[in-house]
């Protein structure tokens, strides 16, 4: 028997995250479970390996970046010193792996104290020593070909005739360039992830792989109806087409980036492919207790099976009222030594953490659950701040995505803020861009967010735009209205929009918005909105619902 304690998606939450995780309650509903911090994790993925003498730790991707504050601005050294001390083994690269370049990932595995960022490393630890963990890059291929880092790896565990091995491949999504700043990932290209893993589980076998575990940087989502960390209802999404693809020899498919967290058994959805499916969420608010029986000399897997632990953690405000702790699951103590260290980074980082940055009336909520696709609120009032930081730049309408909004925006009494709170709520540093668009052009932009492409995405509007829409209609036609002061859209005029540069990348599939038509580049997105709530403070939450659905 081999246990993995398996993550994914932990975006350095070095501190709990002030995030829950939904779980049944037993009665039919749902408990809302405060989760995360790496102390706890630390705990949690302890208690996991201690059910097992023989034992593996690894992730499936975006370790770094997109991080808390007290991670990111000192280069994410310290989320891969954390995973160093929890006993990580393997990450799969993602797509945020290459948000500061492939030098600077590199230097992640390797370590040393070489520039290549704007922000100088090892500014708290002198020497930065790298993971002593490995990256895996299966599908990331450089100028020559080779892979960025090593497709695949081995773990043994025993001896003679009781002895099983692990076959491991690691790889990240393939629709990575459309994702990342081009400088990120220049000179590298990103296979076909089915052909990818295909190609390798044989030359693992003859290595003598008993068992082949994919770490995967793709993922999908079960139905937000009936959120449960340990169900598979309704999944869909990109992973899907990939599994539907594979070697039936592949046994464990740990994935990531959706956030999301199930567990499935593959053949219950295609009875060809026998795999077991996992995620374990985000900001390690869970970790999957993973169990292999594996018969040594049929050199096979004979059972596998899997669940979610709740990484419960400490209780916390939230933009929707307090998050307590609950007995339905069980409370994990801050390991000692992790503690420690995340103390040494987040006292460095206090002058920039708790920096005044403006105030609001009362807390400014994002979509949960099965409105994650909705910026709620808080999209309202990033896209009001975004418009008017541009005006100059003749901006005339924002928009905000809402996989780009991290965390709920959660005021002190008297509504203070601080440069903390809203470095959670954007932790990009995107630029803002202004784009010339048509009105015929802005409807099919936000068309985009509804069609087949990716997830379901409802763009927040900035004051004054609105736009309806209806899913019952046909893809390409379920935007049914636009206005802009209350006047409609006229599809063949000329309108100023503000997005962040990420979107006016094409990222998140909204490819119609990288013409960038008389661009004008503006600041950082989270310095418009540090402007916008000092320059009214207390600033007023945003409470009309500028994007109706409608045809429900």
């Amino acid at each position: 028997m081999v246990g993995i304690a398996a993550i994914n998606d932990f975006h350095g939450a070095i501190e709990p995250p002030r995030q829950s995780v939904a779980a049944p309650d037993g009665h039919g509903a749902t408990v809302a479970v405060p989760a995360g911090g790496a102390a706890w994790l630390a705990s949690a993925v302890d208690s996991v390996r201690a059910n097992y003498p023989n034992h593996l730790t690894v992730s499936a991707g975006d370790l770094i970046s997109a991080s808390q504050l007290a991670s990111s601005i000192y280069l994410d050294e310290p989320s891969i010193g954390i995973a160093n001390r929890i006993g990580l083994e393997f990450n799969a690269v993602g797509n945020h792996e290459f948000d500061r370049g492939r030098e600077e990932l590199v230097r992640m595995q390797t370590g040393g104290c070489v520039q290549h960022t704007a922000r100088k490393p090892c500014a708290v630890e002198p020497h930065f020593a790298g993971a002593k963990f490995q990256f895996l890059a299966a599908s990331t291929l450089t100028e020559s070909g080779a892979t960025l880092f090593p497709a695949t790896a081995l773990k043994s565990f025993g001896s003679g005739r009781r002895k099983v091995t692990i076959g491991l491949i690691g790889l990240t999504l393939r629709g990575t360039p459309a994702i990342v700043s081009p400088d990120g990932i220049k000179g590298l290209t990103f296979a076909d992830e089915a052909d990818t893993i295909n190609a390798l589980v044989p030359r693992l076998k003859a290595r003598g792989a008993d068992a082949i575990v994919v770490l995967i940087h793709q993922g999908g989502r079960t139905s937000p109806d009936a959120p449960d960390p340990n169900g598979c209802a309704g999944l869909a999404g990109d992973i899907r087409p990939i599994l539907d693809r594979l070697d039936t020899r592949v046994d464990l498919v740990v994935s990531g980036h959706t956030h999301w967290a199930y567990i499935c058994d593959y053949a219950a959805l295609n009875p060809a492919k026998p795999f077991l499916l996992t995620s374990a969420g985000v900001y390690g608010e869970l970790v999957t207790d993973i169990r292999l029986e594996i018969d040594p000399a049929a050199h096979r897997v004979v059972s596998k099976r899997a669940h979610n632990v709740i990484v419960q953690s400490v209780p916390y405000q939230s933009s929707r009222g307090p998050i307590g702790n609950t007995a339905l699951y069980p409370q994990f103590a801050p390991r000692g030594d992790i503690a420690g260290y995340v103390k040494l980074y987040t006292d460095a980082a206090k002058d920039y953490a708790l920096r005044p940055a403006g105030a609001l009336a009362g807390p400014a909520s994002k979509g949960q659950d099965s409105e994650s696709n909705r910026g709620g609120p808080l999209g309202n009032l990033i896209a009001d701040a975004q418009l008017g930081a541009t005006r100059g730049a003749g901006a005339q309408i924002a928009l905000m995505n809402p996989f780009g909004i991290r965390a709920g925006l959660v005021p002190a009494a008297g509504g203070a803020l601080t440069f903390g709170d809203i470095y959670a709520v954007q932790p990009f540093a995107n630029t803002l861009v202004t784009q010339t668009l048509t009105g015929a052009e802005l409807k099919a932009v936000l068309e985009q967010g509804f069609d087949t492409n990716g997830p379901l995405q409802v763009l927040s509007p900035s004051a004054g735009f609105s736009y309806s829409y209806d899913l019952t209609r046909p893809v390409g036609q379920r935007i049914v209205a636009l206005t802009l002061d209350g006047k409609p859209i006229d599809p063949a005029a000329d309108y100023r929009l503000t997005t962040n540069s990420f979107l006016a990348g094409g990222g998140d599939s909204f490819t119609l918005l990288a013409a960038q038509r008389d661009a004008v580049i503006g600041g950082i997105d989270l310095d418009a909105l540090e402007g916008w709530l000092k320059a009214v403070p207390p600033r007023a939450v945003p409470g009309e619902d500028r994007t109706p659905q409608i045809g429900r």
